[in-house]
């Protein structure tokens, strides 16, 4: 195996998580640094309770963090590196413009969906981000789509009927309200899929009959956390990857 390292790895999330796209506040990348070479990594949703022992017994050189504001560093070794990402992990690894969950669920003619304004940590504006997706897909009924989220998601909050009963025009957003539901339904989809349900858009949801399946939005970052282990196991075929108890459901 190469001589891998945390700026290795840093490097190639920041181009592939489009991190330029974020201030950069939100950018995440090197939490804590570290010269130690990688051959073991550890992924985290939170610092779990035992994050000393858990490396220890994995032996990790490295752990990557989407949320790591509660780690206590005293208690790990001064040579273990430490990345993070968190607005870029949840908008291209879950329920936003990510193209891999696009390709697993066969869309095609997939295009940005809905739109977020941010400036800047200067208060300048930048470029607005996509919520989400909106794609064709092959037709099949509502029901297939339910298990299809069932079975990738390893289980899903809400599933609602809509006008249509076989689907096949569909978006994905991490966003759920009004206005991006009504978006939906000018743009020709007739499912909407969600991390969390939200009951304000109720009246848009019923004046439009869109269908929507609320997946939950720990089941999206868990999915996630599953494509970023195959995604570093792909880059680098040699590193082992490792995923903290309670951050991942098997299916």
């Amino acid at each position: 195996m190469q001589h891998l390292n945390l700026a290795d790895i840093n490097a190639y999330l920041q181009k592939t998580l489009l991190v330029d796209r974020f201030p950069a506040s939100e950018q995440g990348g090197i939490y804590r640094a570290s010269d130690r070479p990688i051959r073991r990594l550890g992924l985290a949703l939170d610092p779990p309770p035992q994050l000393a022992d858990w490396v220890r017994a994995e032996q990790l050189d490295a752990l990557w963090l989407h949320r790591p504001w509660r780690v206590e560093l005293e208690q790990l070794s001064a040579d273990i590196g430490i990345l993070h990402q968190h607005l870029p992990f949840d908008e291209h690894l879950t329920m936003g413009m990510n193209p891999r969950l696009a390709d697993l669920m066969g869309l095609i003619n997939v295009a940005e969906f809905g739109y977020k304004r941010a400036p800047d940590d200067l208060g300048n504006p930048m470029p607005p981000r996509p919520i989400g997706m909106i794609g064709d897909a092959l037709l099949r009924p509502f029901t297939d789509w339910v298990s299809f989220v069932e079975h990738a998601f390893t289980g899903f909050d809400r599933a609602e009927w809509g006008y249509d009963p076989m689907p096949t025009r569909v978006v994905v957003a991490g966003v759920m309200n009004s206005e991006l539901i009504r978006e939906a339904y000018e743009r020709g989809a007739s499912l909407y899929l969600t991390g969390e349900y939200r009951t304000g858009a109720q009246p848009a949801v019923e004046e439009t009959g869109m269908a929507v399946i609320a997946i939950g939005h720990r089941r999206t970052e868990e999915w996630g956390l599953r494509m970023l282990k195959k995604m570093l196991r792909r880059q680098w075929p040699e590193l082992e990857v490792f995923v903290a108890a309670g951050s991942e459901t098997t299916p």
